[in-house]
């Protein structure tokens, strides 16, 4: 099976989900099943797709595009696994478009650059650890963007339009420290693992990536010590945690957009 043909299907079905999702922030009386299932089925394409663009004849394709529809999937499935607890269905209004998005240049530009070869189980788990922790984290990046919306519109005495399908803000910010906590415990077995598995964590072309995640780790444990001990919420959470998110995205992605768009 080719890469083209699960890429359709994932980007259909998410087009699909996103716009029923949409219908039923209007009003319209559409089951959230409905959603759950179209978006079951669009993420089982997606990891189809993405499997069949990292696993290649020569070794594992981990290029800059691969590797973000791989995330891409992974923040899907989290937010649909969390759904069918708790009222989080509103993110895919703004994580299913950016799914689409990471398919679709995934399907175009699909070009190998880092193929690796000679690879362990415990270095692929690390990879894996790795990908899970950042996924997580970008879910909590967009949970604190919702309650930031969210926050600004009820101080303007303006709950309008998608504000009213929103949870309570207490929900939306027990919601939000929750991905950080799993998100936090999933970078410090990204991190361990890698100084385990990997022979230089501080090696030239890792040390960024290593200095960056420590960063990122220390400041999200940070602001989890500070909720706990000092009862931090609202704004300071917020800037915290899209503050780690950016040190996070440039430690996962920095260099690689730099080596498989201006590079080669």
């Amino acid at each position: 099976m080719s890469v083209e043909v699960p890429s359709a299907l994932a980007i259909t079905l998410y087009s699909i989900s996103a716009i029923l999702q949409w219908l039923r922030v209007k009003g319209r009386d559409i089951p959230r099943s409905y959603v759950q299932l179209l978006t079951l089925g669009g993420v089982t394409a997606q990891c189809l797709s993405v499997y069949h663009a990292i696993h290649i004849p020569a070794g594992i394709n981990l290029n800059f595009f691969s590797t973000g529809s791989l995330s891409a999937g992974m923040v899907v499935l989290i937010v649909l696994a969390s759904s069918l607890r708790k009222p989080v269905e509103n993110l895919f209004l703004g994580l299913l478009p950016l799914a689409i998005a990471a398919i679709a240049t995934n399907m175009l530009f699909s070009a190998s650059s880092v193929i690796l070869t000679n690879h362990s189980a415990g270095l692929v788990a690390h990879i894996i650890v790795s990908i899970l922790s950042y996924s997580v984290m970008t879910v909590a990046a967009f949970q604190a963007l919702l309650l930031s919306y969210q926050e600004r519109h009820l101080k303007d005495h303006l709950p309008v339009g998608i504000i009213k399908a929103f949870p309570p803000m207490q929900t939306m910010e027990k919601l939000l420290f929750e991905f950080l906590w799993a998100g936090l415990i999933l970078l410090t077995f990204s991190l361990g693992s890698g100084f385990f598995y990997l022979h230089d964590m501080f090696a030239q072309h890792i040390a960024h990536k290593t200095i960056l995640g420590v960063m990122a780790w220390f400041l999200f444990a940070t602001l989890l010590a500070g909720r706990s001990l000092l009862g931090w919420r609202g704004r300071t959470a917020i800037r915290w945690t899209l503050s780690g998110f950016l040190l996070l995205m440039l430690a996962y992605f920095g260099s690689r957009f730099i080596i498989d768009l201006v590079i080669n």
